[in-house]
C-alpha cells in the first residue's frame, strides 16, 4: 500500500527511531496520554497520519495494525493532578519520556511532536514541529495517544454522565461548559485550567 506522500519514514536510514506525541493537551478533565512507537522498514498504510486529520473511525481501525506491527510501541497516561502540579506541557513531556521507558526495544534516536522536551539520559532525540505530519513514527504514535485517551474518556464519562465526556472527551465545548456550571467540578478535572466563562466557578 502507497504511503501518505507527506509522511517520512525516517530522519536517518538504519537508526532505530522512536516517534512519541501526546493527546489532550487542551481539555478541562482528564489525563494526558502520551505514546512511542518504532515502526519497522517499510511500514506503510495510506491512512496514516497526523490523528487529528483523521476521523475517529479511521484511527480505530489503525490501532490495532499499528500494534500489530510496530517493533514496539507504549503508550502512558499522566493524571490530572499531575498535569495542575508540572503544568500541561511538563506533564505532556513526562508522559513522553515514560512511554519511551516503557518500549521493549530501545531507540537509537527520539522524534518528537512539537518544540520542547527535556534531555533523557542514554536518550538523543530532536523536536519537531508539526511531526506528526512528517513523520510516520509520530504519526503512529499520535494514533495511539488519541486513541487510548478516547477510550479511557468514554469509560470515564460512565462514572459522571452529565458532562458528555464520551463525546467532548474533556475539551471546553458548551456542553461541558454548561454541566461544570451546573453540578460542579469532578476530581477528574484540572484545577489549573480555568476558561473565562468559569472564571466564577473555582475549585
Amino acid at each position: 500500500m502507497p504511503q501518505t506522500p507527506n509522511l517520512l519514514e525516517y530522519m536517518l536510514d538504519g537508526r532505530i527511531e522512536a516517534g512519541c506525541d501526546e493527546a489532550g493537551r487542551g481539555p478541562l478533565a482528564g489525563p494526558v496520554f502520551a505514546a512511542a512507537v518504532i515502526l519497522p522498514k517499510g511500514f506503510h498504510h495510506p491512512l496514516l497520519n497526523d490523528s487529528k486529520k483523521m476521523s475517529r473511525k479511521h484511527r480505530e481501525l489503525l490501532r490495532p495494525i499499528i500494534e500489530k506491527e510496530a517493533t514496539a510501541w507504549a503508550v502512558e497516561q499522566v493524571s490530572a493532578e499531575e498535569i495542575d502540579k508540572l503544568n500541561i506541557l511538563w506533564a505532556s513531556v513526562t508522559g513522553m519520556q515514560r512511554a519511551v521507558l516503557k518500549l521493549k526495544v530501545k531507540p537509537d534516536f527520539l522524534l518528537i511532536d512539537g518544540n520542547r522536551f527535556r534531555p533523557m539520559e542514554g536518550y538523543r532525540y530532536m523536536t519537531v514541529v508539526h511531526g506528526d505530519a512528517t513523520y510516520a513514527s509520530i504519526a503512529a504514535a499520535s494514533v495511539l495517544a488519541k486513541t487510548y485517551r478516547d477510550d479511557y474518556m468514554t469509560e470515564l464519562a460512565l462514572r459522571y454522565p452529565q458532562y458528555g465526556w464520551e463525546r467532548n472527551m474533556g475539551y471546553p465545548t458548551p456542553e461541558h461548559i454548561a454541566a461544570i456550571r451546573e453540578f460542579g467540578y469532578t476530581p477528574e478535572h484540572r484545577k489549573s485550567f480555568h476558561p473565562k466563562e468559569l472564571e466564577p466557578c473555582l475549585f
